[in-house]
């Protein structure tokens, strides 16, 4: 069924409008991206079908690239889906930079994830701290 035929209540866009993006799942924000479907699977579909081969969203968000093989997300709807997914790493990114410390093991792992998280290959990195400024319980570095 397509989503144009569901109630007005239940269909993604208009249940952003009315409670929030919060109220949606993962599924239905991907899916208000893909705007359309293909035959006999909706936008919601592709969205769910595009997370379960990725693992989840931090898997697909990790992984920096949309799979290949999944039918109905052509080029054009993987290319915005990409851009879509560097938009919130810049965004993290740019919030990692504005702070500059790393305060915190999640704070260390964000960065991590953000800096070699969808690489390829193995990578060697180390991360050398200062005591002095863990005293003052931040450590401050700065990011390229």
């Amino acid at each position: 069924m397509r989503i144009a035929d569901w109630p007005a209540t239940e269909r993604p866009r208009e249940r952003l409008l009315a409670l929030g993006p919060e109220a949606l799942s993962d599924a239905e924000l991907i899916a208000l991206f893909l705007r359309t479907g293909v035959r006999g699977k909706s936008a919601l579909d592709l969205a769910r079908d595009l997370l379960g081969r990725c693992g989840g969203l931090a898997q697909l968000l990790g992984a920096g690239r949309i799979p290949d093989g999944i039918k109905g997300l052509g080029l054009a709807k993987r290319a915005e889906l990409s851009a879509v997914l560097e938009l919130a790493k810049r965004s993290l990114q740019e919030q990692l930079r504005a702070d500059s410390v790393l305060g915190s093991p999640a704070a260390v792992r964000d960065y991590l994830r953000l800096r070699i998280g969808a690489l390829e290959h193995e990578v060697f990195l180390a991360l050398l701290l200062d005591s002095r400024w863990s005293r003052r319980r931040s450590l401050r570095t700065r990011l390229r």
